[in-house]
Parts: structure tokens; C-alpha cells; sequence
């Protein structure tokens, strides 16, 4: 079971690796594609989409609302990553980093301003909050850490790891 204080450590120390895996990239190596056709700039981009998502369920959640608002489906989360990709795409890779770090923030205080209580489990299942921050946020960090990680060492861009 994942409490609220841990879930919440948990989101910080994989955020924390992931920035990591984008420093001392420049624009042209944030925006190399080399990931399926997807760059450092569009991976970042797929996950801020997705916190943004998240930020709205979690502050329906505060509200005592159903998570997902009405007419919204995530069942193919496929076109939301390209949608999410393609939106920054024509941004410059230090802006979209930026949006990132405030995403990132307003993400971890919407979760934070949780009551403890959504956290943990209900009948042997984690409850929304945590599959919400383990799905879209420290299991994410992690995925697209390694990824970024695998890519910088292939590349020989391994300053500032």
C-alpha cells in the first residue's frame, strides 16, 4: 500500500531522474528525433499532456467529483500522446522543458491538496490517486528516464548525468 507521503516522495525522486536525463541538452539534441520519430522535446511534451490531464481529475477529485469529466475517453492513449507531442512541436525545446517544471508543479500541489485518505488501497486495489500518480507520473518519469538515458549514451551525450 502507498500512502499519500510516499506516493508523493515517490513522484518527486522520479521527476528529479528525469530532469536529470535532459540536462545539458541543447535545442537541436532535445529536438533530434531518434524514439519511433519522437524526440527528448516530444517525450517531455506526451508527459506534461498528460499531467495537465491529471491535474484536472485530481482537482475533481478534491471536489468530490468523478475523476474523468464527462465526454472525456483515454481509451486511445495513443492519439492523446501524438496530440500532446505535435502540440509543443513548433516550441523551442527550453520552453517546452519550462511548461514542463510548472506542469510538474501544479501536478505534484494538485495530488498534495488530496486528503490522505484517496491514497492507499480499497479492497486490495490501489485507489484513484495512486494509479493516477503511479501511471501518469513516477512510473512514467521512470519509463522515459531510461529511454532518454539509453538514447544519451548511444549518442555520446552523457555531460551533466
Amino acid at each position: 500500500m502507498t500512502d499519500k507521503a510516499t506516493a508523493l516522495s515517490l513522484l518527486e525522486e522520479e521527476f528529479g531522474k528525469l530532469v536529470k536525463a535532459t540536462v545539458k541538452l541543447d535545442n537541436a539534441q532535445l529536438d533530434q528525433r531518434w524514439l519511433d520519430g519522437w524526440s527528448v522535446k516530444d517525450i517531455i511534451a506526451h508527459v506534461l499532456g498528460w499531467e495537465r490531464e491529471m491535474i484536472v481529475m485530481l482537482e475533481r477529485m478534491g471536489r468530490g467529483e468523478k475523476p474523468l469529466p464527462e465526454g472525456v475517453d483515454y481509451s486511445d492513449p495513443d492519439d492523446w500522446n501524438n496530440r500532446f507531442a505535435v502540440e509543443m512541436r513548433p516550441m523551442n525545446g527550453n520552453t517546452v522543458l519550462a511548461i514542463w517544471h510548472q506542469t510538474h508543479a501544479n501536478y505534484a500541489r494538485a495530488a498534495a491538496a488530496l486528503p490522505d485518505d484517496r491514497f492507499g488501497e480499497k479492497d486490495g486495489k490501489p485507489k484513484t490517486a495512486n494509479r493516477i500518480l503511479e501511471g501518469n507520473g513516477y512510473e512514467h518519469y521512470r519509463e522515459h528516464a531510461a529511454q532518454i538515458l539509453e538514447w544519451r549514451k548511444s549518442a555520446g551525450l552523457t555531460e551533466g548525468l
